[in-house]
Formats: structure tokens, sequence, C-alpha cells
């Protein structure tokens, strides 16, 4: 689904991104692990269009996307979800809710996408009258995810979800990314080291220093004795 090769990213004259190359396939989950400051968001934002400078090839479904704006994007169905959750805080959840399906892709099926918002997050239903600012940080990340959803996306990239959120609400976190998963989503999760996270992951990667230094199963990533002790918490 998404093909990327050769992919460098700046900001300025800085050179965030090297020769990043990295495939997910249609219905993966695939994790991106990685240290504070080593480009793994910058990473999500130059798939999503919100990076202005980027080279190299980035293909989804077969055509090249590099230099596509995010709004273009949205409408192809892929969806970026940023750590900071860049939610509306005086307004409510619905209200949220309904500006992910701004897009004229999305507008068609608001109603229908709703329906499986409010299945999948029962407590966002519950409280779909609160406004943002009130709620949570595992409540509001939920909010996040689920206005990402109603962009109508098929391909979700997740920068951090488990940030700043307790053990179990990592746990919820990480049911309902398989949960979206296992309805036909692809996504592309960027996080340090979260096992709750890195346990869902079809294929991962590891990026330090602006560079893949690492890509390949579960499995392979629990015999190198570097990953395990710096990423996976073991």
């Amino acid at each position: 689904m998404i093909n990327i090769k050769e992919m460098n990213a700046y900001y300025g004259d800085f050179h965030v991104l090297k020769e990043v190359s990295l495939t997910v396939e249609e219905g993966q989950i695939v994790v991106m692990l990685g240290p504070n400051g080593h480009g793994k968001s910058t990473f999500l934002k130059a798939i999503c269009g919100l990076v202005e400078k980027v080279s190299g090839s980035i293909e989804y479904k077969g055509t090249n996307i590099a230099g596509l704006g995010a709004e273009k994007l949205v409408n192809q169905g892929i969806t970026y979800i940023a750590e900071n959750r860049e939610l509306f805080p005086e307004m409510t959840v619905l209200e949220n809710l309904k500006l992910g399906a701004y897009s004229k892709n999305a507008r068609v099926y608001e109603k229908e996408n709703l329906e499986k918002v409010f299945s999948l997050f029962p407590r966002l239903a519950d409280r779909k009258g609160q406004f943002a600012s009130t709620m949570s940080g595992g409540e509001a990340r939920m909010l996040a995810i689920a206005r990402g959803l109603m962009s109508n996306a098929r391909f979700l990239a997740i920068d951090e979800p488990s940030l700043g959120l307790q053990p179990n609400l990592r746990d919820e976190v990480a049911r309902i990314i398989k949960e979206i998963n296992d309805q036909g989503m692809t996504v592309l999760v960027v996080e340090q080291n979260i096992p709750q996270i890195t346990e869902l992951a079809d294929k991962l990667y590891v990026l330090e220093e602006g560079r893949i230094t690492f890509e390949g199963s579960k499995e392979d990533a629990l015999c190198n004795d570097h990953l395990k002790e710096i990423f996976l918490g073991m």
C-alpha cells in the first residue's frame, strides 16, 4: 500500500531523514520505534504531506504521492493523527468528530462512520456533548484516533498514541488499534518503547539519527540485544 524509497526530509537546511526506505502492505500494522528527536514524527508528516522539503519516492497504491499536500492525501484515504492530538478544546466531542469528515470524500460517509466510531469508542458516545478540554488524557487520545477515522481513511499514520498514558490506557489504545486493523484499516504507528503496541506489529522498523537501523519481524527484534534493551523494554 505504501512503498517509500530513499526518502529525505529537511527542515530548512537541517537534514532530518536520510535515505529512508519502508514498505507497508495493505492490511498490516507496521511499527517504527526510535528515540525522541531522531525523526519519527517528521517521517509520518512527510508521508502525509506536512513537510515542505522532501525528496525520494513515496508510492501509495502504486502512485507517487511525493509533493502532494495534506488535503489531497486525506481525500485519497491517508490520515495523520498527531502526537499532540490537535483537538479543538472548546468544541464538543461530536463537533470534533464531525470536523474529521470535512473532506469531500468523507462527507458522504459521515453518518455511517460516526456509527462505526461510536461502536469502537462507546465512551465517546456517552460524552458526545462534552467539551474536549474537559476530557482525560486517555479520552482525548481516543477522540483524536476517532476523528481520524471520520476522514474515511484507509491508511492511518499514528504518532505516539501511548504518549503520557498510564499502562492500563496503553492497553486500551493497543486494543483499539488492533480492532481498527481487524476491520480492514492499514496502520503505521511510531512509538518509543511501548511493548503493548510493538506486540501488534506485522513488521518493525527502528529509526535512529534519521536512518533506518533495523527492519524485521518481532521475532527478529527479540534476537537483537540492543533492541530488546533499548526499545522493547526487556
